[in-house]
């Protein structure tokens, strides 16, 4: 059982971190914010352990401090999200893990890294529930 101290310090961090992402959002002025607003609640909801702040300008979402899912908005007419194992380089090879991409969403850029981009609502509709399972088996495979 965690001690109070911890916990305490714990709650500091998460309601400092969604302060953060909140003033964020509030600011960013992108073309696909009603998009990036959907993506949010998606991995949010995909699984209790991912927790939000902002790391390389955009969205970010990691597991034990481990970063793990982070969005690029700067493409022009989609967003990305960028699934990795941290910003430290480790050898993990979870494209080998993974096997066959069975949702057809993951463009693998290294062997420890893939990407998925949506095009618009309806592009993020369309993928919900394959994306949300995609997040769940990358964080299986990343932990």
């Amino acid at each position: 059982m965690k001690r109070r101290a911890e916990r305490m310090q714990e709650e500091k961090v998460t309601a400092a971190a969604a302060a953060e992402v909140a003033d964020f959002m509030d600011k960013l002025e992108h073309p696909m914010k009603r998009e990036i607003e959907a993506l949010r609640a998606i991995v949010r909801d995909a699984d209790a352990r991912l927790a939000e702040g902002i790391k390389w300008n955009a969205p970010s979402y990691s597991v034990d401090g481990e970063d793990r899912i982070t969005f690029n908005l700067r493409g022009k007419g989609m967003i990305r999200l960028v699934f990795h194992a941290g910003a430290k380089k480790k050898n993990l090879n979870i494209r080998a893990a993974w096997g066959e991409d069975k949702s057809g969403l993951l463009e693998w850029a290294a062997d420890d890294r893939a990407i998925v981009k949506l095009a618009g609502m309806d592009d993020v509709r369309e993928k919900e529930d394959r994306l949300a399972n995609a997040i769940r088996r990358w964080l299986e495979a990343t932990s």
